[in-house]
């Protein structure tokens, strides 16, 4: 696989918010915090390579147990966060429920902030690991704009040559954002 350094993106293609999905809540709390270090340091570097602000990993589907921590690191310029909760359907509903429990209105913007967080922003791409023919349930709200590159290897051998070549085929996209070419 070629080196981060022969893949940068074109002025086309920013990226600034990436999300990872894969590997259940099992494998996520097989992995040891030395394990989490190295995955969350080694995946933020492909992200911050390309100018990415933010890297989001969530499992492929699942409701967090609270056994394994939220854990954020920045790396670079790039903030990493692993975000155990693979349900987006209760993301969602949790979403809601905290802007009418602060007496909110509940709107897309106000619902689009919390459920993008720690960004500040729509997804760009979404990475998918393992099935190459499934959605995962882990993620509603944040395909309406995304670009899905599905990588067909299983969460623990997924790594940063995976998130370049993701990052790669990406670049090479032309982005519509819902609209079609005439």
């Amino acid at each position: 696989m070629k080196s981060l350094s022969s893949r940068p993106l074109d002025s086309t293609a920013q990226l600034h918010h990436v999300i990872v999905v894969g590997g259940t809540l099992q494998e996520w709390e097989a992995l040891a915090d030395d394990q989490w270090a190295d995955r969350i340091a080694e995946l933020g570097k492909v992200a911050d390579h390309v100018g990415a602000d933010w890297l989001v990993l969530r499992p492929f589907e699942g409701a967090s147990t609270g056994a394994v921590p939220v854990r954020t690191q920045t790396v670079g310029s790039c903030v990493v966060e692993a975000q155990p909760d693979g349900d987006g359907r209760e993301r969602f509903v949790r979403a809601a429920a905290s802007l009418q429990a602060a007496g909110k209105a509940i709107t897309e913007t106000a619902i689009d902030t919390l459920l993008n967080a720690p960004a500040d922003a729509d997804p760009d791409l979404v990475v998918i690991v393992g099935a190459t023919h499934r959605t995962p349930p882990s993620l509603v709200w944040e395909l309406a704009y995304s670009e899905l590159v599905y990588v067909g290897t299983s969460w623990h051998d997924f790594g940063a040559a995976h998130l370049d070549d993701a990052i790669a085929s990406y670049a090479g996209r032309h982005r519509r954002f819902g609209g079609i070419d005439e």
